[in-house]
């Protein structure tokens, strides 16, 4: 799921149940709300290890993602300290993607609603 907000974060985590999920940032994230701001959004839940930051062009961002915890960060790979990056990420127990996963941009659904409820079940094939 891509999340935008606290909400996004303690609906989809609701909804999920014990299922386990991946809360990823929109695009570049990191440049904007920045690494702390992005965190926050899964502190009430004690939720980090759901979360990929998507660092975009900044290795900077990326590399404070992933002393700050995170499990997985998106960073494009045409930078020239990807695979150093990807290097020390595997060190820590983590992984650099080069890209984002699939998922569904939850700013596209109204989680409020029941029917935008029934979408985010049936994109976690829940019953």
């Amino acid at each position: 799921m891509i999340v935008h907000g606290a909400e996004d974060v303690a609906l989809t985590l609701a909804l999920a149940g014990a299922r386990p999920v991946a809360l990823l940032s929109a695009p570049g994230v990191a440049g904007y709300l920045g690494v702390t701001g992005f965190a926050a959004l899964f502190a009430p839940h004690a939720a980090l290890r759901l979360a990929i930051l998507d660092a975009a062009d900044a290795p900077g961002h990326a590399l404070e993602a992933l002393r700050a915890g995170f499990p997985q960060v998106v960073l494009d790979p045409r930078l020239a300290g990807f695979a150093a990056l990807a290097a020390l990420a595997e060190g820590m127990g983590a992984k650099l993607l080069p890209a984002p996963p699939p998922a569904l941009d939850l700013a596209r659904v109204d989680l409020r609603k029941p029917q935008g409820q029934a979408h985010l079940a049936r994109w976690l094939d829940l019953p």
